[in-house]
């Protein structure tokens, strides 16, 4: 929908990348909300786009952004909008491509039939590839299957139709085979080595989104390394802007759009390795500036970083300590301790802050009722907190979501609890935190469970996608309008098992539907992470220490060696099988 959609760095920067070029025109469309779809169908109205109300179908190109697993029927709700055919092999040379890119992407196969090619990782560079390859065709009148074979040469390009499906006689994936002769059997991620120059003449809305400031990205990528994070791996290495350049971006964005608050994104803002000179030089230069830091570290340090951008009244600060003990924090490499979270809230509340928002996962691998009881211990021990030093005004909210395993994460490989275990875990905090006076939030299971699915699924999924956006599914991510019912009948029309997908522990070494995609991590690497969880070991953020040889980088043996030795230290002590040895070697 717009107001979230406009708030997507991403879709910006293609945007003005695109615009720049001279014979290039990218326009903006977004999914219409549920009463204007009715009326566009009613009256026969196509789909367009908002800066000239063109017709989807008059575009050579057709682009979707995947940021969330439970938008992919909106995919399918705006090709049909556009009056462009639901699956690719319909579509005829008249047809815009439809590409898709995204960290939802990173398994495309649950809406591969739907999509001519994926592009996958960091998108300015390939973007403009494939402009230049479209120019070619224009002038050639390139028909359809021949533009399809010409993106098989451009590096990060999956194009399904050139790819099959393998299945043993169980019904279970195998592989994915290539067809055409140039097609790779790995589609390695595109990575812009250095960071292109910030936005800074960003489309300001006519009304206001989730996200409604100016916004600078401040680094990209993080090397945190928990193992149930998606972004933390496919978006490394890390890239950091120097605080000269992000003051000089500020300096145009506020010419430019008007803005009196400025956001510092990052997955991880004060990981920044020179967050302090950057906000010291950003407030002296605009000292009437609102600043915001999206997501910090749960340390004393963070507040730090937080109280020298706030201006006027504090309201609320969030942190993420994921999980309720050390035991289960230390199994997700959360490098977070009681101490830190116990330290930043005394530090916001005395600083001013009336409110602290927490944020948990549920579910996690290796979660007992204790872990979870941690919760709550936590949400009584900050409140207690803030009454000590601010007295009734402290408010502290604890909200939480189900974990969801993610491709080319160390939990890819995890099961996802089914509703039934979660709901004693939900009830159990719900009734605390009612006790204690801590508002409480969380996600329902039956969403989470689909999510899992779409996030796991291989080909045979997009099936199941197809039949829930025929009974009626759109706006999934949408509590008014997600109905687990509809997706019950889907999963049944597509013959599917759900459960195969979301509630099992998959076995480290069986086919992955995502294994032709490199995110650049190593499998081995995520393996061994996954085994990790289980034997209390940890590995600290390689951008401010050693490199823990996640594939990514070029390793010096010495490295590889002292590895090694880790290893067979561990394997000697019998912390380890085997199995699990040669499987980490």
């Amino acid at each position: 929908v717009y107001d979230i959609g406009m708030s997507n760095m991403g879709l910006g920067i293609l945007y003005d990348l695109l615009n720049q070029e001279e014979d290039t025109l990218c326009e903006r469309v977004f999914t219409p909300w549920l009463d204007m779809q009715s009326v566009m169908r009613s009256r026969g109205i196509p789909l367009w786009s908002l800066e000239n109300r063109q017709p989807i179908r008059n575009f050579d190109i057709f682009g979707f952004t995947l940021q969330y697993e439970l938008t992919f029927t909106n995919v399918l709700t705006m090709l049909d909008l556009a009056r462009i055919p639901i699956y690719s092999r319909d579509r005829i040379d008249d047809d815009p491509l439809v590409i898709a890119g995204g960290s939802a992407a990173f398994n495309p196969e649950p809406l591969a039939p739907f999509i001519d090619a994926f592009i996958l990782g960091e998108g300015e560079e390939v973007i403009l590839e494939i402009a230049n390859l479209l120019r070619e065709w224009k002038k050639a009148n390139t028909p359809r299957y021949q533009r399809l074979v010409d993106l098989l040469s451009i590096p990060g390009v999956y194009v399904p139709a050139f790819y099959d499906a393998r299945y043993d006689n169980d019904g279970h994936f195998v592989a994915l085979e290539p067809t055409h002769p140039n097609a790779s059997e790995k589609i390695k991620r595109r990575v812009v080595e250095v960071l292109p120059p910030p936005l800074t003449r960003p489309i300001v809305p006519f009304l206001q989104t989730v996200h409604d400031r100016a916004a600078v990205e401040i680094q990209r990528g993080c090397t945190q390394g928990c193992r149930f994070c998606q972004a933390g791996m496919i978006y490394r290495p890390t890239r950091e802007r120097s605080p000269e350049e992000v003051v000089k971006a500020t300096e145009s964005l506020l010419k430019n759009t008007g803005y009196n608050e400025l956001s510092l994104l990052s997955l991880s803002t004060t990981d920044h390795s020179r967050i302090v000179p950057m906000v010291e030089a950003l407030t002296a230069k605009f000292p009437d500036l609102k600043i915001s830091l999206p997501s910090t570290r749960v340390d004393s340090f963070s507040v730090d970083v937080a109280n020298a951008v706030s201006k006027g009244k504090k309201h609320t600060l969030t942190l993420a300590p994921e999980a309720g003990s050390q035991r289960l924090r230390n199994a997700i490499n959360k490098l977070v301790t009681e101490d830190d979270l116990l330290g930043a809230a005394t530090n916001a509340f005395s600083r001013g802050w009336t409110s602290i928002k927490m944020y948990y996962m549920v579910g996690l691998p290796s979660e007992t009722i204790s872990d979870v009881e941690g919760i709550l211990d936590m949400g009584l021990r900050v409140k207690q907190i803030g009454r000590d030093l601010i007295g009734n005004r402290a408010k502290v909210r604890v909200s939480t979501s189900n974990h969801v395993p993610k491709p080319h994460a160390p939990f890819q490989w995890a099961r996802q609890e089914t509703a039934d275990e979660l709901s004693p875990k939900h009830i159990l905090l719900r009734d605390g935190c009612r006790k204690a006076g801590i508002e409480f939030s969380w996600n329902d299971p039956a969403d989470s469970f689909v999510e899992a699915v779409l996030s796991r699924g291989d080909r045979r999924v997009a099936e199941a996608v197809f039949h829930a956006w025929r009974r009626g599914a759109t706006f999934d991510a949408w509590s008014e309008s997600f109905s687990p019912k509809l997706w019950d009948g889907a999963f049944s029309d597509a013959e599917l098992d759900p459960s195969w997908f979301a509630h099992r522990e998959w076995d480290t070494f069986e086919p992955l539907p995502w294994d032709h995609i490199e995110s650049g991590v190593s499998k081995a690497y995520l393996r061994g992470q996954w085994t990790d969880v289980f034997r209390d070991h940890n590995v600290g953020d390689c951008h401010h220490g050693g490199c823990n040889v996640c594939g990514l980088q070029n390793v010096p043996v010495a490295d590889c060696v002292s590895k090694l030795g880790d290893l067979i230290a561990e394997k000697k002590s019998k912390k380890f099988s085997d199995h699990e040895f040669i499987e980490l070697v």
